[in-house]
């Protein structure tokens, strides 16, 4: 196991440095003059354009601004915005929110949606198997901008059990009905994922010959049914975390969030490539480790899985 953490950690740098330059290259290489509207309606006077090309090393072909930018991410710099703040406190004051309403999000998910998915999957075919099929389709069927909307105004305007608007401190609490919702149809996938693993295992020889040796039935769902019917449902879970954290967007706006989401949008509004640059370079790392732990939990999950 030790040889295949350190081989899974040695394949990440070169997919991080690939995937890292693609995205600096679409933020800095594009045509355009990086520059337009820095200075109103009036073009910039050439002298701060001169600083701020030297600051950002715009002189230099693609790839050695990119090496040096890279340096800089080693050693814990994501650079300055124009205005002159450090990404890194942008960064540092969003993201905890954000992790925060994706951790939110991906526990409701998990916990409904595999819920959901092993009653439909034991019960085959019936009432209930029925109901959570039109549940999950009329989830997928919603855009995520309108579930949020309903349930703002509903809860918050017109019931009052929530705020309909998430105070500053974003507090656990504040942020469930937020992870609901941006969770929600992530939630739909997991239960038909599940559904359908728990219903293609059942038939495996494996559950066939635990149960004629005789053991209890919720040892057989639990032990042997359950661990291997959630094989796929963690893969699905551990990039969603990832894509959680990144599209949060719409969510963090319906209910005033000041996390990630909103920090992106306002910096492709006002093109801010640095800061784009460097958020989108922590997702791609949660990305990375969120995939090696879903390949270790295999081993846990499966034990016919060994690496070597």
């Amino acid at each position: 196991m030790g040889r295949y953490v350190l081989r899974r950690l040695l394949q990440l740098i070169p997919v991080f440095i690939g995937t890292t330059f693609i995205i600096y290259c679409l933020v800095w290489a594009l045509p355009g003059d990086p520059f337009a509207g820095r200075c109103g309606d009036r073009p910039c006077p050439p002298a701060y354009i001169a600083e701020m090309t030297e600051k950002y090393n715009l002189n230099d072909p693609v790839y050695v601004q990119y090496f040096k930018y890279l340096w800089q991410l080693l050693q814990g710099d994501f650079g300055d915005t124009y205005s002159g703040l450090a990404v890194n406190e942008l960064v540092g004051n969003a993201y905890p929110i954000t992790i925060r309403l994706a951790i939110v999000a991906l526990v409701i998910e998990a916990v409904i949606g595999i819920g959901a998915g092993i009653l439909a999957g034991l019960r085959g075919r019936g009432f209930l198997d029925s109901l959570v099929f039109m549940s999950t389709l009329f989830l997928i069927s919603l855009p995520v901008f309108v579930t949020g909307f309903v349930l703002q105004v509903l809860l918050g305007t017109e019931w009052g059990l929530i705020r309909p608007s998430v105070s500053s401190q974003a507090t656990w609490g504040e942020l469930i009905v937020p992870g609901l919702v941006l969770g929600s149809l992530s939630m739909a996938y997991v239960s038909r994922l599940m559904r359908t693993s728990m219903i293609e295992n059942k038939r495996a020889d494996y559950v066939r010959t635990a149960t004629a040796k005789g053991l209890h039935p919720r040892r057989v769902v639990g032990v042997h049914l359950l661990r291997n019917s959630m094989i796929p449902v963690i893969t699905f879970l551990g990039t969603d975390l990832g894509a959680l954290m990144g599209g949060a967007i719409v969510t963090e706006g319906i209910f005033n969030i000041r996390g990630i989401g909103g920090l992106i949008y306002d910096a492709v509004l006002t093109k801010e490539g640095t800061t784009v640059t460097g958020i989108v370079t922590l997702l791609v790392l949660v990305y990375l480790l969120m995939n090696l732990l879903v390949d270790l939990l295999y081993a846990v999950l499966d034990p016919r899985i060994r690496y070597a």
